[in-house]
């Protein structure tokens, strides 16, 4: 079954969600970057919020009552460059590998030698297969990326990079994942649910939580967030989700952020 779709009367899992939550308690908002705040591009450097979207942020925060974390595969700089001049937010970048708060604070989880020999492996075997120049080397992960090259090429390289990289998808601690436009081999944990779990510690039960991501990487966040808030599915087309919510990007988020600024206001 598919989750609930945002309609004009509201009536759906979210107008459940504001009803059962503490409003008056400090909330949260976990939100992915591409694909949910920001259009894919094929220039990944040029993904830039969808038009509107910092200005909502923004008055979110400023509000005083939600503490909005960016929670991405992304590097932080990335994120960071990305939403200017959006500030006072916390980012987790790399899946979670790497962390700042909205005080500027940096952190980064440690990496297993012997992953990081397997990941020097993996590029080097791109390097040796002249696909290093669509490949994306980032802390605790690499991502071959094809969008905007044509579907017979794409599956080419899906084909190459899949058999190339298979003999390290059995290592300990590495994880070989697709998503929308690519592949990524990576460390296995942190992931995002990692993220939202390390979020969450300490947070009020009562207090609305919510995060919103497009991705097959992000179901291991909807997992985390299970029970315990909303999540949502932001894409054009369905897929099948563990997500609560379904809403199409942009007009349908931003319905929703805005009424997330209204009721926590």
């Amino acid at each position: 079954m598919k989750p609930a779709v945002l309609d004009s009367h509201r009536h759906s899992a979210i107008s459940d969600f504001f009803e059962r939550c503490d409003l008056t308690r400090p909330a949260r908002l976990l939100l992915d970057y591409d694909g949910t705040l920001a259009p894919f591009q094929t220039n990944r450097h040029k993904a830039y919020p969808y038009l509107g979207i910092i200005p909502i942020l923004n008055r979110i925060i400023l509000t005083g009552r939600t503490r909005i974390s960016i929670v991405s595969g992304r590097p932080i700089k990335e994120i960071q460059r990305l939403l200017y001049p959006l500030e006072n937010f916390e980012v987790w970048g790399a899946h979670g590998l790497e962390h700042v708060s909205t005080s500027g604070v940096y952190e980064r989880a440690c990496i297993d030698p012997e992953v990081l020999s397997v990941l020097q492996q993996a590029e080097d075997w791109l390097c040796q297969s002249d696909l290093l120049s669509i490949a994306e080397l980032k802390p605790g992960g690499i991502a071959v990326h094809w969008r905007g090259l044509a579907p017979t090429e794409a599956e080419d390289i899906l084909s190459r990079v899949e058999k190339g990289w298979s003999r390290f998808n059995e290592v300990p601690g590495i994880k070989l994942l697709l998503f929308d436009g690519g592949i990524e081999l990576r460390i296995t944990h942190p992931d995002k649910g990692d993220a939202i779990d390390a979020i969450l510690v300490g947070a009020d039960p009562t207090a609305a939580v919510a995060f919103l991501g497009d991705d097959l990487t992000d179901e291991d966040a909807f997992r985390a967030l299970s029970k315990r808030g909303l999540s949502i599915l932001v894409r054009s087309e369905y897929r099948e989700t563990m997500a609560n919510v379904w809403l199409r990007p942009p007009y349908e988020l931003m319905e929703f952020l805005n009424l997330w600024a209204e009721r926590l206001t």
